[in-house]
């Protein structure tokens, strides 16, 4: 099956303007922007026929093709990655089996993060659309709590039944957890990982729908799916001892460099 990984890229995030372009250090002190360190995740999954910025903004499509990616220009009125992965599937003309969306503030993902994704939807023809979860430690479920407390939106959060089809996702903690559990006890929250995979009907039936009231409450695309009674398959995926952040708000930049540096990441 033909792959094709797309990250998808808008300048004017609400919480955090420019997002894309900001620059981030890593250990050697080399400061890369947010879309050349996604970028550089994603060309390290193996398995992948194409990767592509999906972007409707010209100072990112530059900076893109600055470091060697391949850009399609998609529409100023996608609401969101996944509306942004169906028009760029559309405006490059080729025909692909499955789609990844890698979002553009996920710089953290593992190769096999992405791997185990496309390998769930090869082993289950009945699956349109895919997403991983991480069982959190006790540090990231922690960081969860403390970024609701202060208002700030952290990571999302995912519940799913024993067939592991999602049941909700949220940017609040779900299930509630009352206090940390001690260490070397099993967390019960698993954080979502931003990258989804689809076939392509899935992403056609997607733009046909309006976005949904759960979807525009939460802020959180792959809700419409769930909304339209199309099943999210949750891929539980393994940490390997490498921790994984998103860029959500100015204040995750510390954090992913202290990561980067953890890495040995330039």
């Amino acid at each position: 099956m033909s792959v094709l990984v797309v990250i998808p890229a808008r300048y004017a995030s609400t919480r955090f303007p420019g997002k894309p372009l900001v620059g981030l250090k890593g250990a050697s002190g080399i400061r890369k922007t947010l879309i050349q360190r996604s970028w550089e995740a994603a060309m390290a999954a193996t398995g992948i026929d194409r990767v592509v910025v999906a972007t409707d903004d010209e100072r990112i499509s530059n900076e893109a093709k600055g470091f060697g990616a391949q850009v399609v220009m998609t529409s100023e009125v996608c609401a969101n990655g996944t509306e942004r992965c169906a028009d760029a599937l559309r405006n490059l003309g080729q025909r692909f089996d499955i789609i990844v969306n890698l979002q553009g503030d996920a710089p953290l993902t593992p190769a096999w993060f992405v791997e185990d994704l496309v390998a769930a939807l090869r082993e289950r023809p009945d699956v349109g659309v895919a997403t991983p979860v991480l069982r959190c430690d006790v540090e990231a479920l922690a960081s969860f709590q403390e970024d609701r407390r202060n208002g700030r939106v952290g990571g999302t959060t995912a519940v799913f039944d024993r067939q592991h089809r999602a049941m909700y996702f949220s940017k609040e903690v779900i299930p509630h957890v009352a206090q940390l559990p001690a260490e070397g006890e099993t967390v019960p929250v698993f954080h979502h990982v931003g990258v989804y995979a689809y076939r392509p009907d899935a992403l056609d039936q997607y733009l046909k729908w309006p976005a949904g009231r759960l979807e525009t409450q939460e802020g959180l695309e792959q809700l419409r799916f769930m909304e339209n009674g199309v099943p999210v398959l949750c891929v539980e995926v393994e940490g390997r001892g490498r921790a994984f952040w998103e860029l959500n708000n100015p204040e995750d930049v510390a954090r992913i460099e202290a990561r980067l540096a953890e890495m040995g990441v330039e």
